[in-house]
């Protein structure tokens, strides 16, 4: 099965300021022991979004004006922490798409590219102003190409950056290394008889 081929992400945005927003935060312990991973839509950030009774706090992911957001922007460091796989995947099941943030740590970058959700990196000046946008309007599109290496909204334009694998993989379709697996089932077995050793 051919993967879908990502040079461009498109959406409204919401802002989630800090730095070293951890894997913890992103998504509770607690949570670690779901089923499948579709179980995790909605878990995102909740212990920051809810209080210790389940009220809301209210969290910039739960404002009304930026519940459709498919594109979230955040500081640096980006998904430290603990290596837990279950992170990037609360944040796509949510309906998120593509982050922009100054930076982000390895694994959580390397998780969210094989969900074929592509994490850039842009200076923080440039996040802020998209931030108080968004703010100002938060219908406005945002468009992430990862061909020209910018993202734009409204009549601005910056820079991002992503590392030149990732962008290849996500580009070509071939973000998923298990789908890759599969596809190739045949090649595979067709090796493994050719070596003496199998």
């Amino acid at each position: 099965m051919a993967l879908e081929k990502i040079s461009s992400v498109r959406g409204t945005a919401v802002h989630v300021p800090g730095n070293d927003l951890d894997t913890d935060r992103i998504i509770p312990a607690r949570y670690l022991k779901c089923i499948t991973f579709d179980d995790l839509a909605g878990t995102h950030f909740y212990d920051v979004r809810f209080d210790t009774e389940g009220n809301p706090t209210g969290h910039s992911l739960d404002d009304p004006r930026f519940a459709d957001s498919s594109i979230m922007l955040s500081g640096a460091n980006f998904g430290c922490g603990s290596s837990r796989e279950h992170a990037p995947q609360a944040i796509y099941r949510s309906g998120f798409r593509a982050i922009i943030a100054e930076s982000f740590a390895e694994i959580f970058f390397g998780n969210s590219t094989t969900l074929g959700m592509p994490c850039v990196c842009a200076t923080r000046d440039d996040i802020e102003a998209l931030a108080a946008a968004i703010e100002a309007a938060p219908d406005t599109e945002v468009t992430i190409n990862l061909e020209s290496l910018t993202a734009s909204y409204v009549d601005h334009s910056f820079a991002v950056t992503i590392s030149a694998s990732a962008r290849q993989a996500l580009t070509s379709g071939r973000w998923d290394p298990i789908q890759e697996l599969l596809d190739n089932g045949e090649a595979i077995s067709k090796l493994g008889e050719a070596l003496p050793y199998v």
